[in-house]
């Protein structure tokens, strides 16, 4: 989850600029002071000579986040990690836009990892909502600067002048003067008070909010873009490395030999055991360091391991279902309490009770894990495609013993990451063989090692109960979720806390006089880590599935069921909710209210769109969901058919999504859609299964994705108009996406799904 930007103090501000007569540079942190001083040039610190030369302009100095140099051009740093949700294409148009410059005179610099920069975790759909204003602010303050240069030289207030396209103008005489002239002289310029930094109106924000080019997507076609495995070094070595099968487990024996025997085969180094708690510690087991990739996948196979498989050998995913129901089915530690949901339900006229079960869920995503490193003279270099770059240095150090600011992590492009790749685990193993060999390694996952060593998003059992009246109407709420949560891989824990449980139970609005929500116990077998919208998975097919379910039960509609149950427009207090505390995603609930309004409304322009209504009348199936997730609102209806060959298929689908105010629309656009079909591979296909404590699946002839032949012919998105805070967008797409389908798949057929993958009950 995103950390809470911290307030700075005004001396904490100027400890942070670095103002000289070189230029205009300026570094703004949100929540850590830099641990070293800026070194030579803008973006991410040299550690080379060479480096510096190579990107120094005559006249500059260094920044954090904007340079303004001498001949004009603007140089912005994205700390954030791109991996194709267009990140380098918001955030800089956003700085850009507040400080007045011309795109096509700004240069993009990929951050590296260091405290310098703040929080540069690219998870949790915080890249723009958690640091909208603050990187308005950067943009602003080189503007306010800017422009006093320019009204000194022209001894005139600076009321009187505006920056825009590249220029400062005068408005009363029409006098401009191009950054690159101001530079000099703004670089001697006192940093101004916070108070003195107004940012624009909203409305002379020209580009963010409007049509945006992809600016990385020519590199993308025509393969210049840098990816981890694009990287080489002289003299480096490729790894790959055979893990313990069974999380825990650890080498007896191996034949090392036989895979020295193999041409290009270089070394074969054991890795030490991890010791719980995991965290991102390397996995251990044997690394085999060939010329290249084929010979290095040959001497693994011919390593002839036995292993120990340890406590977890035991862990089988049908018997471990079992241990998540009779969880379930007992009272759990109560996390939401308003009236007397036990008492409301016993006395009810009716009860309706469904359990839900969700396998735990894979990454898979495009890329597999991978990384370089060169570790030389006490100091080390990683190059990865890492969603948080600063643990991946934090890590490094962890493992070779060297303090941070050793350790240098360059950030490639990210064939996708879906929360894979912010752990570290992958950096560790690098660092350790680039030591023990002496020269630079690259480790390379295989899909089978993507598939069978990930982080995967949690299994889960929940038992919801409701108890209505004579007239239908729905008088109590119960909800009981086990899982075990993602703590489990930092540290010893059995069941969800308060953060876990914000995610689609502790922030559920409900106007039912009686609601309780229990978290039940479940202990992790494997490494748990978050996958893209994390628990708001399987908290959304329940609930969304449960609503669906009452409304049969009544014979309703959904739609007026589920914005009946949801109640009347308004925020939800944590009064109303039955909470002491939310941590609503790390922002303020003053910011970010739990607001019943905007819910209702994707719900009702969701069901707008797919004219929901006629849908008997036109002999549709559909299915309807929604969900507020990541501080943003989003509804999906789902249509399903069956094929030629009888199985069922999604044929269409729309979306609806309120995330505030949007700086990139065709990006949030593109989110969504791809949310869609995201949600598809988990609904449809989704999971994988452990026996003897091994994952059963290894590669996507058993891990299915949705297929482009298997797309929805048209996917339909429509973004709300809002002038709220930015929300998340990245993950709130995806939890509507399995409920709409499977809600829709009754719809057709009359089989109520419970358990996802849709396709181990049904023919898809």
């Amino acid at each position: 989850m995103s950390k809470k930007p911290m307030l700075i103090a005004r001396r904490t501000f100027l400890a942070g600029m670095n103002v000289s007569a070189g230029g205009l540079a300026l570094a703004f942190f949100t929540g850590q002071k830099p641990t070293s001083e800026p070194t030579g040039q803008p973006g991410p610190k040299p550690r080379t000579s060479s480096q510096a030369e190579e990107n120094a302009s005559p006249g500059l100095n260094p920044n954090v986040f904007v340079h303004v140099a001498a001949d004009g051009l603007v140089t912005i740093v994205c700390h954030r990690s791109e991996m194709g949700q267009g990140i380098r294409s918001s955030l800089p148009v956003l700085i850009a836009d507040e400080l007045g410059a011309d795109m096509a005179r700004v240069k993009i610099v990929q951050a590296d990892g260091d405290p310098v920069y703040g929080d540069q975790n690219t998870d949790g759909s915080n890249s723009v909502r958690s640091i909208y204003e603050e990187m308005r602010r950067v943009g602003a303050t080189a503007r306010v600067m800017l422009i006093s240069a320019a009204a000194r030289r022209w001894k005139v207030a600076p009321e009187q002048c505006e920056a825009r396209d590249h220029v400062v103008i005068h408005r009363a005489s029409n006098r401009t003067l191009g950054f690159g002239e101001l530079a000099l002289e703004a670089g001697k310029l006192p940093v101004p008070k916070p108070a003195a930094v107004v940012l624009r109106p909203k409305a002379e924000l020209r580009r963010a909010g409007g049509p945006l080019p992809l600016l990385d997507g020519p590199a993308y076609v025509n393969g210049s873009a840098t990816f981890g495995a694009d990287i080489r070094l002289p003299g480096m070595l490729i790894a790959v490395i055979a893990r313990p099968p069974v999380v825990g487990g650890r080498v007896v024996k191996y034949d090392a030999s036989r895979a020295l025997a193999i041409p290009g085969v270089k070394r074969v180094i054991e890795l030490p055991a991890p010791k719980p708690p995991y965290m991102f510690q390397s996995w251990g087991g044997i690394a085999v360091l060939a010329e290249n990739t084929w010979a290095a996948m040959r001497g693994r196979a011919a390593l002839d391991i036995t292993w120990d498989h340890g406590d977890n050998a035991k862990y089988d995913s049908e018997r471990f279902r079992q241990e998540l129901t009779a969880s379930v089915r007992a009272p759990g530690m109560p996390v939401r309490n308003v009236g007397d949901a036990d008492a409301a339900l016993a006395k009810a006229a009716r009860l309706i009770e469904a359990e839900y079960h969700v396998p735990h869920l894979p990454h898979v995503s495009m890329e597999p894990p991978v990384a370089l490193a060169r570790v030389q003279d006490g100091t080390c270099e990683v190059w990865a495609p890492t969603q948080n770059p600063q643990a991946a240095r934090t890590e490094a150090a962890r493992a070779l013993g060297l303090p941070p600011e050793k350790v240098q992590v360059h950030v490639t492009f990210l064939g996708g990451g879906f929360g894979r790749k912010s752990k570290a685990d992958f950096v560790s193993e690098v660092v350790l063989l680039a030591r023990e060999a002496g020269t630079p390694v690259r480790v390379q996952w295989t899909r089978e090692d993507d598939v069978q060593h990930d982080y995967y998003n949690t299994v889960s059992t929940q038992l919801l109960s409701a108890g209505l009246d004579e007239r239908g109407k729905v008088v109590a709420w119960r909800h009981r979720t086990a899982f075990p949560p993602i703590g489990s891989t930092f540290a010893p824990v059995n069941r969800p806390g308060e953060g876990d449980l914000q995610q689609g139970v502790l922030d559920l609005a409900l106007a039912v006089p009686n609601v309780r929500a229990e978290a039940c116990e479940a202990n992790a077998h494997v490494r748990i880590g978050w996958l893209r919208s994390v628990y708001n998975i399987f908290h959304a097919f329940s609930v969304n599935s449960f609503i669906d379910e009452i409304a049969h039960a009544r014979g309703e509609d959904t739609r007026d069921v589920l914005l009946e149950v949801l109640g009347p427009p308004r925020l939800s207090s944590l009064e109303e909710l039955g909470i002491k505390n939310l941590r609503n995603y790390g922002a303020s609930l003053d910011a970010h209210p739990v607001n019943v309004g905007r819910l209702r409304h994707v719900i009702e322009r969701v069901t707008q769109l797919s004219r929901w209504s006629e849908r008997k009348k036109e002999g549709r199936a559909l299915g309807l969901a929604a969900h507020r997730s990541f501080v943003s609102y989003t509804a999906v209806v789902a249509s399903v058919v069956r094929d030629a060959a009888g199985k069922i298929r999604v044929d269409e689908a729309w979306i609806v999504a309120d995330a505030g105010t949007v700086i990139n629309p065709d990006r949030v656009r593109a989110q969504m859609e791809g949310s869609v079909i995201f949600g598809m591979s988990l609904a449809l296909y989704g999971g994988v299964t452990m026996k003897g404590g091994m994952t059963e699946q290894s590669n996507f002839r058993d891990v299915r994705l949705v297929r482009i032949a298997e797309v929805p012919r048209k996917i339909h998105v429509e973004i709300i108009q809002s002038d709220a805070a930015p929300g998340g967008v990245g993950e709130p797409g995806v939890p509507p996406v399995a409920p709409a389908i499977a809600n829709a798949v009754f719809a057709l057929t009359g089989t109520r799904v419970r358990e996802l993958p849709i396709s181990k009950a049904l023919q898809v």
